[in-house]
């Protein structure tokens, strides 16, 4: 009886040790969501606005507002997913996704812009009858906050050497002499 009892304690030992306890991460504070979703750039507020446009744009996001004065844009992606013909026809509810963009550029001091960005996962269903239902997810990894101030940041490298070239003034061409 009392080996019964040891290998009974010993296998659910065993068990327990084997089985892994679920850690949820906590949600990111205000502050660790700001310090991926902003960044600082040495410009003014005109190219950071016309830069974040450009990014957005080139990250396939159609422009729905944006106001130079504010420093405020918002864009949105191609919508994915939706059903097929069959689904339609049989009334399935049907699901799509898009992502929505906002940018805040502010002139934080002379020639110093910082960028805000946010995007937001959002899923729109359409049930039976007529129902919708729409939720929307903040993207909370960094990775593609990351990509997109790398663009920002090539976009005025780009922007920033174009200007330069546009106010010098090219060499005037030598006359070829004929021979």
């Amino acid at each position: 009886m009392r080996s019964t009892t040891l290998l009974t304690v010993l296998a659910a030992g065993s068990l327990l040790s084997g089985c892994q306890v679920l850690k949820t991460q906590p949600e990111p504070t205000s502050l660790q969501i700001q310090a991926y979703q902003v960044k600082e750039f040495e410009t003014d507020k005109t190219n950071a606005f016309a830069s974040v446009m450009n990014v957005f744009q080139d990250l396939g996001y159609i422009i729905q507002s944006a106001d130079k004065e504010t420093g405020f844009i918002t864009a949105v992606s191609p919508t994915k997913g939706g059903g097929h013909l069959f689904e339609l026809l049989a009334g399935l509810a049907i699901t799509t996704s898009t992502t929505k963009a906002t940018a805040f550029i502010e002139e934080i001091r002379p020639a110093y812009t910082t960028v805000r960005l946010n995007f937001v996962v959002t899923e729109h269903t359409s049930g039976e009858k007529g129902a919708n239902y729409e939720a929307g997810q903040a993207i909370q990894d960094p990775k593609p906050y990351q990509v997109a101030f790398n663009k920002i940041d090539d976009a005025l490298f780009i922007r920033a050497g174009t200007r330069a070239n546009a106010r010098s003034p090219m060499p005037p061409l030598e006359p070829t002499a004929a021979k």
